[in-house]
């Protein structure tokens, strides 16, 4: 799998740079996915799948983007959250059978690295996609 790879679709056509925007069509093209595959696959299908549906929507992303971790002004890591969207949202993918703190806090994290607003936490083994998503959000919403 290759960890960084970038589709760059020429900016936000249509999204209008507006985050709640950008997170609908992330969760419409989640939807299609689960649409189409249903529940059981590995979680690396997920995401082949995802970039595939992402890409032709024409929404831009980059896969698993590395995000250097900060402590008293040194690197002191980095983690990859499944998909940064739009520069302005993450999304990140699971498939087990009930989301735990811990996934949510990892999104929290991926926040805090990132200086961004909104988390998309997705988890793909749920009858109905959309009772599978969480929103992690780091403190008050952008003006």
């Amino acid at each position: 799998m290759d960890h960084e790879d970038t589709r760059d679709t020429g900016g936000l056509e249509g999204v209008g740079g507006d985050i709640e925007a950008v997170a609908s069509m992330v969760l419409q093209a989640s939807v299609e996915v689960h649409r189409v595959l249903g529940a059981g696959f590995f979680e690396s299908t997920y995401e082949q799948a995802l970039d595939l549906e992402l890409t032709l929507r024409g929404v831009p992303f980059v896969r698993q983007p590395a995000v250097t971790v900060a402590y008293k002004d040194r690197i002191v890591g980095e983690m990859r959250p499944d998909f940064l969207v739009a520069q302005r949202v993450i999304v990140e993918l699971k498939t087990v059978d009930e989301l735990a703190p811990i996934h949510l806090a990892q999104a929290l994290s991926y926040l805090k690295a990132t200086q961004l607003w909104l988390a998309l936490v997705i988890n793909f083994n749920v009858p109905v996609l959309l009772r599978g998503v969480r929103r992690v959000v780091l403190g008050p919403p952008p003006l």
